[in-house]
């Protein structure tokens, strides 16, 4: 059987990242890890990208109740721009909206939160890519 590459998903935040990653055969959306937002990021995503063979980029998009830009969107522009540069993937962006809180809702408040909420972003970007 043919196998597929995985796409990466990032919930990006002033001080933590999460991260998911699909299965091989792009179906389901697993939480991996949470990173601390500091200079070691892009090094750490690059690995995981290049040692689970990705080659779809999914960024969370932060919208407020109004479809507009919260505050924390000209650093996620430029994280993608940097990501992009780093790793020489195209990043596509994937609304993200109260995904924090709906990981918490299921969860509870750990450690792996933000993995969780990139886990959710990336169900959803799987989920519109199904549905054409």
């Amino acid at each position: 059987m043919l196998r597929m590459k995985r796409i990466i998903a990032i919930d990006y935040g002033k001080k933590r990242v999460g991260v998911a990653l699909s299965d091989e055969s792009r179906a389901f959306a697993l939480p991996q890890k949470v990173l601390p937002n500091d200079a070691s990021l892009l090094g750490a995503l690059k690995e995981i990208i290049q040692t689970n063979d990705v080659d779809t980029v999914v960024v969370g998009e932060s919208k407020n109740y109004s479809g507009e830009d919260n505050l924390i969107m000209k650093d996620i522009r430029q994280f993608k721009k940097n990501i992009e540069k780093e790793t020489g993937l195209a990043a596509v962006f994937e609304p993200e909206f109260l995904t924090s809180a709906e990981a918490s809702h299921i969860q509870g408040k750990t450690g792996m939160l933000d993995a969780s909420a990139a886990a959710l972003i990336l169900q959803s970007y799987i989920r519109r890519q199904e549905n054409g």
